[in-house]
């Protein structure tokens, strides 16, 4: 064992500080590493949206990415959580990370040569779709191997504000480098990031969470059974274990509730990816105010995130979460309200830049103690399939609710179009607090 990876004394004190899991040099490789692909991911995301709005003009067309990325990223997640637990998970980061490198730089030649076109970007977006997606169970699953059961609040909260921090950052950049150079400089930019991204997974050494398996076979013995067999066999194992994962999560007293209650908000709510649109049609304002504006949400994350820190004693987790996503629903409520302000756009914008930071506040706040939960519930043979079902509901409702809000927005209005996502979310928030008393009911440690 590394030195450097062994544990620090006092590990098991209560009295941990905010940046306690830095301690461990795994969870820091892993940090930069997560930090370098949400940068990667953001980059992509807020370019590629915005050359497909000012190319085409089209929030259905902005909403259609939701769609490409559902039907691929959906088989992505369950077969990413099961590789996960079985393959490295430090490799499966790197290898998924690489085609952001490739096809980012692919993007920017066509860019360059005024080559690009929307149906390259929706095959773009597919492919980094699966890639990504499968990659991400792997990441989160890997959390509970760099530090020990006692600091994995601290490392997911750290995880969820490091990933705030770089969103506050890198929609500046965009500003900045979109108001310099162009979109070239954006593409550039991702293409810088996804390195780290893909190489400093590669020297992390996992040592911590491993149990004895809990629900299948010995680590070794699926090992070795991976290694043999005809493709039909192994994909037929693939499902069988997918399969497994579903049965352990639908038994389970608390993840259903989670992941019933994300779906049912975030389809009617998911407005970040419209943010263009959004900027244009409810703000009244220039492609200029969409990083300060993404910005506003993402630092309201920040806050959010270092609000669970010093809610680390507060036993009730499961009403933490439900709290949280009710404060979000009543703000999504205001946020389509601030239509019918009468007021200059700079001050509407300012208003809803304070809404909208709320709104990261709140959705930081469930999103983390959500993470948390799923891992301290599972076993680790079992983890990346909790996450990948986790992310499932997750991703499956983000690109549902992009193409939801591009066409309702479309065809009602932005701000419309947020009311009734309030309203929606707000029902969904009531019904699983009575309907799902496990949920409710959770407390820990």
């Amino acid at each position: 064992m590394n030195p450097a990876d062994e544990k620090p004394k006092d590990t098991n004190k209560p009295s941990l500080k905010p940046w306690s899991a830095f301690a461990f040099i795994g969870f820091r490789l892993l940090w930069i590493s997560g930090v370098s692909s949400s940068i990667t991911m953001m980059v992509r995301n807020i370019g590629f949206g915005v050359w497909l709005y000012e190319e085409t003009g089209s929030g259905l067309q902005l909403g259609l990415i939701g769609i490409v990325q559902l039907a691929v990223q959906m088989p992505a997640i369950l077969f990413g959580g099961s590789f996960a637990d079985w393959i490295d998970r430090k490799k499966l980061i790197a290898v998924t990370q690489s085609f952001s490198f490739i096809l980012i730089t692919i993007a920017t030649v066509l860019l360059i040569t005024d080559n690009l076109r929307p149906v390259h970007i929706f095959s773009i977006v597919g492919v980094l779709g699966i890639t990504s997606t499968m990659g991400g169970p792997a990441r989160s699953a890997m959390t509970a191997n760099v530090v020990p059961g006692s600091h994995l609040m601290h490392a997911v909260t750290s995880n969820t504000a490091t990933f705030q921090i770089s969103a506050i950052i890198t929609p500046l950049v965009f500003s900045l480098a979109y108001s310099l150079v162009g979109l070239v400089g954006v593409f550039a930019l991702g293409i810088l990031f996804s390195i780290p991204a893909t190489v400093i997974p590669l020297f992390i050494n996992p040592i911590y969470g491993k149990t004895e398996s809990l629900t299948s076979e010995p680590e070794n013995k699926r090992g070795d059974n991976h290694k043999n067999g005809s493709l039909l066999q192994t994909i037929n194992r693939e499902f069988g274990r997918i399969w497994a994962g579903f049965t352990f999560v639908r038994h389970h007293p608390i993840l259903p509730g989670l992941y019933v209650m994300d779906i049912g908000v975030t389809i009617f709510s998911y407005y970040r990816e419209i943010m263009p649109l959004i900027v244009d049609r409810l703000f009244r304002q220039g492609s200029v105010w969409i990083g300060p504006l993404t910005a506003a949400n993402s630092l309201g994350g920040v806050a959010g995130s270092f609000l669970v820190l010093f809610m680390a004693n507060f036993r009730a987790k499961g009403q933490l979460v439900l709290i949280a996503t009710g404060i979000y629903a009543l703000l999504l409520f205001a946020f389509g309200s601030i239509q019918f302000l009468s007021t200059d756009p700079i001050t509407l914008v300012v208003i809803g830049g304070v809404i909208i930071a709320s709104l990261g506040a709140s959705d930081a706040v469930g999103m983390t103690t959500r993470q948390t939960t799923v891992q301290l519930t599972t076993p680790d043979d079992m983890r990346g399939r909790a996450v990948s079902f986790h992310s499932f509901s997750a991703m499956s409702a983000n690109n549902l609710g992009t193409f939801e809000i591009g066409f309702m927005s479309s065809r009602i209005g932005a701000g419309n179009t947020m009311l009734l996502g309030g309203c929606i979310a707000i029902l969904v928030v009531l019904s699983v607090w009575r309907l799902i008393p496990g949920l409710r009911n959770y407390r820990y440690p």
